[in-house]
């Protein structure tokens, strides 16, 4: 009965979590011992017959998940309890099987299998988010709305920036994948220790052969196993995007709260139920959930990096951290870009409350501003910070419009007319470069998308 939530559907779409199911995981395995047996035989080490008998018998139509897990139970090894399956339904065949290699050749090589298709969609999940994100930034370019800092009102932004900042960060990460892919997608046959000792004199190029049937780049050197590192990267930038997520999913969380209002996810207004005792509740949840799984995420970092430490050429304590970290790391990513992808392109924005929520604090949003305007009136910096201090808490203390306190003051008066106060305190007219950096970034983005490939 399944028990993780991964397990029962709850958590991972579909296509990721068939990647990491048994039957894949076994037929990855399968495929490298294929390839092993082909490319002894392009090298004469063994019988064309054997390698297309070993071949055709290399495959879950023949040698049984059960078969295997019985012959494992007997000898306490998994991997040779599948090199023993795969032999016996290969007749004499059999005997050729899993040549000069040692058991980590067939598993690192089959996992950099797995993480070839799992990285690929990750990689096409970050597309899909950064298109989302680019039409948004367009979409609201010109919607003006409170930028804060410190959980307080700081100065005007647009949504359309704050997709814009929220873009560029996915396309840093999609350089950053691209980039690591080179280093994690390398499989190895250099047997025992890592000196391809048992595969005779053409060892080096039974490694090239077996990556170039499969797809894969030959790691340049390796001891009993592919060094650890390069998973270690792979699962902290897997944690880096989970980060990114939770980051984008607070911030909905937080503009989503009733006190504030200008933005929340998609709510199901036909069927979806926000609390079991509440009815008028429409929570985030999604967006909770992005945040919540970004901690498991971030935790698999930890046992990552242990990974990399080995006893001299090999031990085993990578191999059941690994059964975890990998799988989940890839399945809980791609189900929360999936997710954020959804909350994003569905989002629900609420550009009135957003233009309410910049009149709260009467004007006072807009004292540097109104600082720099008396700078260029002849008042210094320095005197004119303390002044707008003073003036804004006033106008706070009092309860009272910040224009009706500067044109009170003497020293505004005698430098700033009516109309050019009110052109300070208009919030469109201090948005510096704000538009043309989300035209830009846009810009730049769609040349890199047009560079991978992808059309807009």
């Amino acid at each position: 009965m399944p028990i993780l939530p991964i397990d029962t559907g709850r958590y991972g779409t579909s296509e990721m979590r068939r990647i990491f199911e048994e039957e894949n995981r076994v037929q990855k395995m399968l495929d490298v011992e294929a390839a092993l047996a082909w490319a002894h035989a392009q090298v004469g080490n063994i019988p064309w017959d054997d390698a297309e008998r070993i071949m055709a018998a290399a495959s879950l139509k023949h040698v049984k998940i059960e078969r295997i897990k019985a012959i494992e139970r007997e000898i306490k090894h998994d991997v040779m309890a599948l090199v023993r399956a795969l032999a016996e339904v290969c007749g004499p065949s059999g005997a050729y099987v899993h040549l000069g290699a040692t058991s980590y050749d067939i598993v690192d090589t089959a996992t950099a299998l797995q993480l070839k298709e799992a990285l690929e969609i990750i990689e096409n999940r970050l597309n899909d988010l950064e298109k989302i994100l680019m039409e948004k930034a367009l979409r609201y370019k010109d919607t003006l709305m409170m930028g804060r800092t410190h959980g307080q009102h700081a100065l005007p932004i647009t949504l359309g920036f704050k997709f814009a900042v929220w873009m560029r960060e996915i396309a840093r990460h999609l350089q950053r994948l691209r980039e690591c892919r080179e280093r994690v997608l390398v499989g190895k046959i250099s047997g025992a220790v890592g000196t391809q000792a048992g595969l005779g004199e053409h060892a080096v190029k039974i490694q090239e052969l077996v990556m170039q049937k499969l797809g894969l780049k030959p790691a340049d050197i390796s001891t009993q196993i592919v060094q650890r590192d390069r998973h270690a990267e792979l699962i902290c930038l897997l944690a880096l995007i989970a980060t990114s997520l939770e980051n984008f999913a607070t911030e909905i969380r937080e503009l989503q709260r009733p006190e504030i209002g200008e933005l929340a996810e998609p709510f199901e207004a036909e069927r979806q139920v926000g609390s079991s005792t509440m009815p008028h509740k429409r929570n985030p949840e999604t967006c909770e959930r992005v945040c919540g799984l970004a901690r498991i995420v971030r935790s698999l970092v930890t046992p990552a990096l242990e990974n990399v430490v080995t006893w001299h050429e090999r031990d085993l304590t990578q191999s059941s951290a690994e059964r975890f970290i990998i799988p989940e790391a890839c399945i809980l990513v791609d189900y929360m870009l999936y997710l954020m992808t959804g909350v994003v392109a569905n989002l629900y924005v609420n550009e009135e409350r957003m233009r309410q929520n910049i009149a709260l604090t009467q004007g006072r949003a807009m004292s540097e501003a109104v600082m720099i305007a008396l700078t260029k009136k002849g008042l210094s910096r320095q005197e004119a910070h303390e002044l707008l201090r003073r003036l804004t808490i006033k106008s706070e203390m009092e309860k009272k419009p910040f224009k009706e306190v500067l044109l009170e003051d003497k020293t505004v008066n005698a430098r700033l007319s009516e109309k050019e106060i009110d052109e300070a305190l208009n919030p469109r007219n201090y948005l510096g470069t704000a538009l043309k950096q989300v035209e830009l970034m846009v810009e730049k983005t769609r040349q890199e998308r047009k560079n991978r490939g992808l059309n807009g």
